[in-house]
């Protein structure tokens, strides 16, 4: 059974290295190919024959990266098919175990081969330097940790997939309710609201227990590589060369300092504009005018057209790129039951095409996330000619810039969708939107940096310092009567369970994207002439390049931050 929107997809380019046909499922038709590299290496004579040996195992690596990544996407668009289950969990227990340990040895093989120095520098500056990071932090007895801790994270998808609850006759997913949130009745959005987060903490314990022991998991992955806590070991493994937790700390009081007057004067605003003496939880969606939420479409497939005309207006080759992923199938956008949460974009790394997942139900937000993630594949598409596999991605902090640029960018178009007047009010949402999530970055992130640096606290404890960082990036908001809900609030960030310490990309990534946003205020083709030149590049340069290749600086501090809220406010008054 097919369980994917796509079928089979050829290479991009003819398999040299793997065959042609093999079960990428069968480690026993996997370990010949790791055979033949581990011998071929060391009889590398010339430089040009060890380039092609990488080359060679960037095809294999991309084969298998390929098969990981359907086996992922069938399960995430049914999390409720024992199939798709089965298939996804035998990948990550029989294929990864094996596998970890032999992309091991051949990086060990690389940096010590004498003529790894000679590789043409700076073509292979950051890709050795990668592989000397994996070299010095593999640790054989974290392989299994690592096994267990990708099936508790499934099982954290699996969990928040199934939660549904009966409203008004019908059963809805919460993802469906949340557009009930932007209804102009204050009373329906009460209901709603509590609906959800009833059912939430009904799996409360579930959620807890979950995380604790991905805590345990995490702390001897970082113990067994010699680190003190798993925040640091985090920072080595996820390659974080251009920036501390130190920085972290000061983006956290940054946002603090200039972003957080921001958003109370935004909440002021809402509070008098709806008449009320106090915010709650279920005021912040609706529209602060108490118009009827906006609809940008009915089906998927009409945001998948308009969607299409905003990208052919903004440039060719993106309206092309995106077309493709069409007439591919590589979009499974609508919401359903058993479809896990959440959107994200995933590179099929052989056939060197993108596929984008999401859960629209018609909502300003879908229109969001479908830009969002275009962005994403438009990155994917620009590397595509790109042999070896490790720098047709790069690091999150600058794919989120291509991402969150594609936002603003497709926002001048935003027509599409709307109305004149509804585009403007389409776009103040999305602008306060950034302004507003900026707080909430520092709040997961922040979070992450206390739960990975205070061993052995208590789930009373973590409610604490999760209140805390709420007291600090929430602004103004009352939830006197939700206070249970509001301490378990960080179960519904899947970047906690699944991907520790993946979210300040988001606000770094932010920053660099209100930049490509402000130059293109000024110069529209060249701002998306270099937001397409830096996609290009991949992950082949350092991140402070990335970002200068895109018109931006690599800084997120409050010098860089306090010129971009005074470009939000303005933009704002303007709509």
């Amino acid at each position: 059974m097919n369980l994917l929107p796509f079928g089979s997809m050829p290479a991009h380019k003819t398999r040299r290295f793997v065959p042609a046909t093999i079960d990428l499922g069968d480690w026993s038709q996997i370990a010949p190919l790791f055979d033949r590299l581990e011998v071929v290496a060391p009889s590398c004579a010339t430089v040009g024959e060890l380039e092609r040996w990488l080359v060679d195992w960037s095809e294999l690596s991309a084969a298998l990266d390929e098969e990981s990544s359907r086996r992922y996407i069938a399960m995430t668009c049914h999390t409720d098919n024992a199939d798709a289950e089965k298939s996804f969990l035998q990948f990550v227990e029989r294929i990864e175990p094996e596998l970890k340990p032999r992309q091991f040895k051949l990086e060990k093989l690389l940096m010590a081969h004498p003529l790894r120095a000679k590789l043409p520098s700076p073509r292979y500056d950051v890709f050795l330097r990668d592989v000397q990071n994996h070299v010095e932090l593999f640790r054989e007895e974290n392989v299994a940790l690592e096994t267990e801790e990708a099936k508790l994270t499934q099982q954290y998808q699996k969990l928040s997939g199934s939660l549904t609850v009966q409203f008004r006759g019908e059963e809805k997913t919460l993802v469906q309710m949340g557009k009930f949130l932007e209804e102009p009745d204050r009373a329906l959005r009460q209901e709603v609201w509590e609906l959800v987060a009833k059912r939430r903490l009904q799996e409360r314990d579930k959620f807890e227990e979950q995380f604790d022991e991905l805590l345990k998991l995490r702390e001897r992955i970082a113990a067994n590589a010699g680190f003190k806590n798993y925040r640091d070991y985090a920072f080595r493994r996820m390659g974080r060369f251009d920036y501390t937790a130190k920085h972290c700390l000061d983006f956290h009081e940054a946002v603090e300092r200039e972003v957080m007057p921001a958003v109370r004067e935004q909440q002021a605003q809402r509070r008098k504009q709806l008449g009320l003496d106090a915010l709650k939880p279920w005021d912040m969606s609706v529209d602060p005018l108490n118009r009827p939420a906006l609809k940008p479409f009915e089906k998927v497939e009409d945001m998948v057209a308009r969607s299409q005309k905003i990208f052919d207006k903004l440039d060719a080759e993106l309206g092309d790129g995106f077309q493709r992923m069409q007439d591919l199938k590589l979009l499974d956008l609508a919401n359903r039951k058993g479809k896990a949460p959440g959107g994200y974009q995933s590179t099929l790394n052989e056939s060197r095409v993108p596929f984008i997942f999401m859960n629209a139900v018609g909502q300003q937000r879908d229109v969001e996330t479908i830009l969002h993630e275009a962005g994403h594949a438009f990155h994917a598409l620009a590397t595509r000619e790109e042999d070896l596999v490790a720098y047709r991605s790069a690091p999150i902090e600058f794919c989120e810039v291509a991402s969150m640029s594609m936002e603003l960018l497709g926002n001048e178009f935003i027509e599409e969708f709307y109305s004149a007047g509804d585009a403007n009010r389409a776009r103040r949402t999305h602008l306060e939107g950034i302004v507003g999530i900026l707080g909430w970055i520092a709040t997961v992130d922040a979070f992450q940096h206390w739960i990975y640096t205070n061993p052995g606290h208590s789930r009373a404890d973590r409610a604490v310092a999760w209140n805390k960082l709420m007291d600090r990036f929430a602004g103004d908001v009352d939830w006197s009567g939700y206070e249970e809900a509001r301490a378990h609030l960080w179960h519904r960030q899947l970047h906690i369970f699944i991907h520790p310490f993946y979210y300040i990309e988001y606000g770094i990534a932010q920053l660099g994207a209100l930049q490509v946003w402000a130059n293109s205020k000024r110069d529209k083709a060249g701002a998306l002439r270099d937001y397409k030149t830096a996609l290009a590049l991949g992950g082949s340069r350092p991140l402070p390049e990335l970002f200068a290749a895109a018109g931006c600086k690599f800084q997120f501090d409050a010098a860089t931050i306090r010129p971009l809220m005074e470009l939000a406010r303005t933009e704002l008054k303007k709509l």
